[in-house]
């Protein structure tokens, strides 16, 4: 429908996350949640917000947001993660942008929380992501992480951040490192890259200087040395399991 948004979540044990996401997009005319298979209360608290509540097995984000893009109806999609808010600015910049569109897509700044602190340097911020599109204009391509959407049109920029709170504490670090290194050596070896130990040690080591030094992520107090660190563990990591992945 014209001039009508609907808002596509993926979801897996969001249990702590999904409530507050949902209420910052309950202005939203259709929302839909395709959920791989949470055993905490995540779908059940979807299920307070919208009764399209789908159950899907686990392909990778890409594909798996694909999905929900397959069952929105409106004209406008907005993409959305569980650990993702929109201001009520952002709603009305979202509002005015497909009252009156400009283009076919919008990007827009994520502003990203590391450990309790919203971060605005190490590469983190202005981030731009584009998330609200013309629904068939857009796919998700099928990476298996850090996946993005593949236009077909016109873009345009919103100056309103989408808030991210990335990562809660060190637990929530150090969990979600080793998944998203593993995603990250899947997706080198389908690829045909090869790993090994000095590949990994370089790779750490400059992911550490891009992101604490060329980055300015010092300027962002010990939080910013903290995700240099995890930036570079996650790039040892990846080339390190690619190489197991490759040992005869």
């Amino acid at each position: 429908m014209a001039n009508k948004l609907s808002v596509i979540i993926i979801t897996n044990n969001e249990g702590l996350n999904i409530r507050a996401c949902l209420e910052s997009v309950a202005w939203a005319d259709e929302i839909i949640v395709v959920d791989s298979g949470s055993t905490d209360d995540t779908v059940a608290i979807a299920r307070e917000f919208t009764q399209q509540v789908y159950a899907h097995d686990w392909p990778g984000f890409g594909v798996q947001k694909n999905r929900a893009l397959d069952y929105a109806t409106n004209e406008w999609v907005f993409s959305i993660d569980a650990d993702e808010r929109v201001t009520p600015e952002l709603r009305a910049e979202i509002e005015a942008a497909i009252a009156k569109p400009q283009a076919d897509a919008y990007e827009m700044p994520r502003l990203s929380s590391f450990c309790g602190r919203f971060m605005r340097h190490s590469g983190w911020y202005p981030d731009y992501v584009l998330r609200l599109f013309r629904r068939g204009k857009g796919r998700f391509n099928d990476a298996l992480v850090h996946e993005s959407v593949q236009m077909q049109g016109s873009t345009a920029r919103l100056r309103q951040p989408l808030l991210h709170y990335s990562y809660r504490d060190l637990d929530d670090v150090l969990s979600k490192l080793n998944i998203y290194s593993g995603a990250a050596s899947a997706m080198l070896q389908r690829r045909g890259k090869r790993g090994g130990l000095t590949q990994a040690v370089l790779h750490g080591m400059w992911a550490f200087i891009r992101t604490y030094f060329l980055r300015a992520g010092f300027l962002d107090g010990r939080e910013g040395f903290m995700l240099a660190v995890m930036n570079a563990e996650n790039s040892y990591y990846r080339y390190i399991k690619l190489w197991l992945k490759q040992k005869p």
